[in-house]
């Protein structure tokens, strides 16, 4: 009466065993390892490997093996702190062309490798490293776009030859254009509805035109500046040598970013939060500057400053910009032994640097370093000045600094250097960001949280400990309740335990402590399927049912009741995943995945179970429930 067909029995089978082996990896722990990318052109190839082999064993750092990965090579080590001194070595010797980052590799067996079964990644909250919540400043990346819209709108009129007295944009976002007569007003108005489709165009008293952009269009700017971000963030990361980071979207203008085992925390503060970028001037050397100074800079020109403060005369007109730049590497100047930054370009900059300097030697030419700083506006008292909205206000600060004017003594190609750099440091954030580009919008740090290692091994050790006395103190409990029954619910239990670990490792999940928690609640919550069960069970039994016939009726009378109490609950952790981040939503993921798994082992393994113990007993007279 109460018996699987074989093949029913094979699958659910085969079924525990997959997940067995697919959560085993979980077991082995990881080892810390450093891995090896090419980048700007480098290739990780024979000769690479073996170099990386000679300064290991030159510096007698001893390594378990080096293997290929996807993306360049991996070496692997017994203890971290080797593997610390060797990320610094080969990052050292292999020079810019090579990222270097620490990881964590399997340490699983290589059949368990060769079948694809992983272990899960561990969270910043069990690993140990850096949290870090951005807020991407709005009003900056708008005022930015209105910026380039005044500078466009310009050489646009100049085109149709059509003369305005005044264009500036306002603080409240509003670009104004005078013009001489009302013919000329109705022209630009005309021109800006056909080219700038992305302002809307009123009129204004004294032949004036205003011009504000459109909530379609602030949406598309603020959607870029995000993603724009988003892009630079994962690059500076990259260089910074970070493995597995975690750089998503929170929100409309808000990012997370976690660096899971970052050390010098300062440095990725400092990386992170710069919109650095540099720009091409001449040098305006027909005007005198102590006029300039005095009187104010001829149209066309602008006074700038170097580091030492002195003023200098650059024109407004960008050459080339941050944009043209495809590498930049720091070095130190054999001749001088000062730090200076490599820089190569794309095929558009190239060809302006070359043009600009053939036609120009003899001339200045200046490197204007340029970075906009964001931080919070606040009143004499030094306390944070709130909006309207109650939000803190935030005022933004853009940094021109001239770091170099050589004088042009040959025409230049794709490559130059930077000189007049204060330190070695200096040179390298430069290069970094350089490499990386620059950010759309400014970013500030509104929330950081550190978690050593010490601390993220601890919080695995309770985590796993709180799982493993809850599971044991459901065992016993259901063992001594519901006795026979109860011993085979704690067996089905664990494979539920099992099955949940293996399809996070399958998924690739981040294993975090919520990510725990969510394990231990579904540890609790699978047994109450047994229970439902059990009780109907002995329901049926105390209506003179016999045995077989109680059992068959204690699991099919109670599907319908257990089904709909775990879709209700399946249901809260899709809403938990829809409306929630970060953490939130890892629990979500445990606790749904938690639901599906604890169904199959209630119901499918629990009456398996039951099957091989009472099933083939044709007159049964007692089950131990």
């Amino acid at each position: 009466m109460n018996q699987y067909p074989w093949w029913k029995n094979a699958l659910i089978g085969l079924v525990v065993v997959l997940g067995l082996i697919y959560a085993l990896p979980n077991l082995y722990g990881d080892n810390p390892a450093v891995e090896i990318q090419a980048a700007h052109g480098a290739v990780v190839d024979h000769a690479t490997v073996a170099r990386i082999r000679r300064l290991l064993a030159a510096a007698q750092l001893p390594y378990k093996r080096i293997s290929r990965v996807a993306k360049g090579v991996q070496v692997r080590f017994t203890r971290a702190g080797v593997q610390m001194r060797a990320r610094d070595l080969i990052g050292q010797k292999l020079g810019p062309g090579f990222h270097t980052a620490l990881a964590l590799a399997p340490a699983a067996p290589s059949w368990l490798r060769a079948l694809g079964a992983r272990p899960m990644y561990l969270g910043l909250d069990l690993r140990g490293g850096v949290h870090f919540l951005l807020r991407v400043d709005m009003h900056a990346a708008l005022h930015k776009a209105l910026v380039e819209d005044v500078r466009a709108l310009r050489r646009a009129l100049r085109h149709h030859h059509i003369r305005y007295r005044e264009a500036r944009l306002t603080k409240a976002g509003v670009l104004e254009l005078r013009f001489r007569n009302v013919v000329q007003a109705h022209e630009a108005r005309r021109l800006m509805a056909q080219q700038f489709t992305d302002l809307a165009v009123t009129s204004g008293p004294h032949h004036t035109v205003r011009a504000v952009m459109t909530p379609a269009a602030i949406a598309a700017r603020q959607h870029y500046a995000l993603e724009q971000n988003l892009t630079a963030l994962r690059r500076r990361v990259n260089e910074l040598g970070v493995a597995a980071p975690v750089i998503q979207q929170e929100g409309q203008s808000r990012i997370v970013v976690e660096l899971p085992g970052v050390e010098d925390i300062a440095r990725a503060k400092e990386i992170l939060g710069r919109t650095a970028t540099l720009e091409i001037h001449m040098v305006d050397s027909k005007n005198s500057l102590a006029s300039a100074v005095s009187n104010g800079a001829p149209p066309g020109t602008r006074i700038y400053y170097d580091r030492h403060g002195q003023p200098i005369l650059l024109y407004d007109r960008v050459l080339y910009s941050g944009d043209d730049i495809t590498n930049a590497s720091a070095g130190v100047d054999p001749q001088t032994g000062q730090p200076v930054v490599n820089i190569t370009l794309n095929g558009r900059g190239a060809a302006i640097n070359a043009r600009v300097t053939r036609h120009n030697v003899g001339q200045r030419m200046a490197v204007v370093y340029v970075e906009v700083q964001s931080h919070l506006k606040r009143n004499d008292q030094g306390v944070p000045i709130r909006g309207p909205d109650g939000r803190r206000v935030r005022v933004t600060r853009k940094i021109e600094r001239v770091i170099t004017a050589p004088v042009i003594r040959e025409a230049l190609g794709g490559s130059f250097q930077i000189t007049g750099i204060g330190s070695v440091r200096q040179a390298r954030n430069l290069a970094l960001l350089l490499r990386a580009g620059a950010l759309a919008a400014p970013v500030s740090i509104i929330a950081e949280r550190t978690v050593g290692p010490s601390l993220g091994a601890a919080n695995i050790t309770r985590g796993f400990y709180a799982t493993l006395f809850g599971f044991l103190a459901i065992a016993a409990f259901m063992a001594v309740y519901y006795r026979t029954f109860g011993v085979l619910a704690a067996i089905a239990l664990a494979s539920n335990v099992v099955l949940l670990v293996a399809v996070l490792s399958v998924l690739q999940a981040t294993l975090t402590l919520p990510g725990i928690a969510g394990i231990a609640l579904t540890v609790g919550m699978a047994i109450d399927a047994n229970v439902l069960i059990f009780e109907r069970i002995r329901e049926e039994l105390r209506n003179k049912n016999s045995p077989q016939a109680a059992i068959a009726a204690g699991f099919d009378k109670a599907m319908g009741t257990i089904v709909d109490s775990n879709m209700t609950t399946f249901i809260a952790g899709l809403a938990l995943f829809w409306l929630g981040s970060g953490s939130v939503r890892g629990f979500a993921i445990t606790l749904c995945l938690g639901i599906l798994t604890s169904l199959f082992s209630a119901i499918l393994v629990t009456r398996a179970l039951v099957n091989a113990v009472y099933g083939r007993r044709r007159r049964l007279a007692h089950v131990g429930i």
